[in-house]
């Protein structure tokens, strides 16, 4: 007998995937003051272009180590589109700590990552300062493909190597009290400069935050990898959030710290621009950003930023079925 699996709505099939292949690109942004409580700031919103200068994979993956024999879980090959091609994706880069445009790679090289440390704890049973072999050692790591929705309109396909946050939930033990986890990224004034122009003091180090139903639900992941090798540091090596059904910036980079609390904590984006950046930030068609459509997206594409392909965004970017019952309709 022969059992045939339907794919559902998300879901790649394996033939569509894309092979890694050189594309060249670096962004076209544009700038716009926006008024904060805390001063202004100006923020980037995506385009990309082709361009005569190159930079091989190598230097694009630089201080990466190969992953060997990580099992993809078949229950994320993701939906009805390519996985991004890497040496594109490892250069179009949102990593606010090190500027505001998309060519940060180069820059996000001062990331110093060797001795990492995590430190867990607030409402937990079993706080500790996890070394980043430690994480990669006691937890399980698989593969999983992804959509990848950037509140700015724009969408990829990765395939992030890591594990379940709900593994991680399960070895820590938050107490009934513990209701929010707070997520915080590697911060120095020194190497982290954030972006080329700001006026005012803007809220670092940066911070995420889901509620612990969102953390421990199925889709929820801490990836260590992306391409079959260790993070690079243009995508926040060594730890970071994946949070598929949310735009990207809930994703914090580069964790240092990890905190289980009983009230809501502030988070950069929402601190900075609340009107423009909410703290649930679920992928959502018909809550258009107050500067632009959310109803349709740019698939990140080789040329142009204008000829990228568009198309309709689905809502929770198209995981509904996995986390819809997590919120009130």
């Amino acid at each position: 007998m022969v059992l045939i699996r339907i794919l559902k709505s998300w879901e790649i099939p394996e033939h569509q995937t894309t092979p890694e292949t050189a594309f060249l690109s670096r962004r076209r942004f544009l700038k716009t003051a926006i008024a904060a409580g805390i001063g202004a700031t100006v923020l980037p919103m995506g385009g990309c272009k082709s361009e005569t200068n190159s930079d091989s994979l190598s230097e694009l993956i630089q201080n990466t180590t190969p992953l060997a024999n990580i099992p993809r879980n078949p229950n994320f090959i993701e939906g009805d589109r390519p996985i991004t091609e890497q040496s594109f994706a490892s250069r179009y880069n949102n990593f606010y700590e090190f500027g505001g445009t998309k060519s940060i790679w180069k820059s996000a090289q001062s990331l110093p990552t060797e001795n990492w440390k995590i430190e867990v704890g607030g409402l937990v049973k079993n706080p500790r300062i996890y070394d980043i072999d430690e994480i990669q050692t006691q937890f399980p790591l698989e593969e999983r493909i992804y959509r990848l929705r950037c509140v700015e309109a724009w969408a990829m396909v990765v395939p992030w190597i890591g594990f379940p946050m709900k593994r991680f939930i399960e070895a820590v033990e938050p107490t009934s009290a513990a209701k929010f986890v707070r997520f915080t990224s590697f911060y120095d004034p020194e190497i982290t400069p954030g972006p080329g122009f700001h006026l005012g003091t803007l809220p670092w180090p940066y911070t995420e935050s889901l509620r612990i139903e969102e953390m421990a639900n199925e889709l929820a992941f801490f990836a260590t990898g992306i391409y079959g090798r260790t993070l690079p540091k243009q995508h926040g090596a060594p730890l970071r959030m994946v949070i598929p059904w949310k735009y990207g910036f809930k994703g914090a980079k580069s964790i240092v710290k990890i905190e289980f609390l009983a009230e809501q904590p502030a988070t950069y984006w929402n601190t900075l621009v609340p009107s423009e950046y909410d703290f649930e930030a679920n992928v959502n068609p018909t809550k258009p950003h107050p500067r632009w459509s959310q109803a349709t997206e740019r698939i990140v594409d080789t040329g142009p930023a204008l000829s990228w392909k568009r198309q309709p965004t689905l809502p929770y970017n198209g995981y509904g079925e996995w986390v819809a019952n997590l919120y009130s309709t």
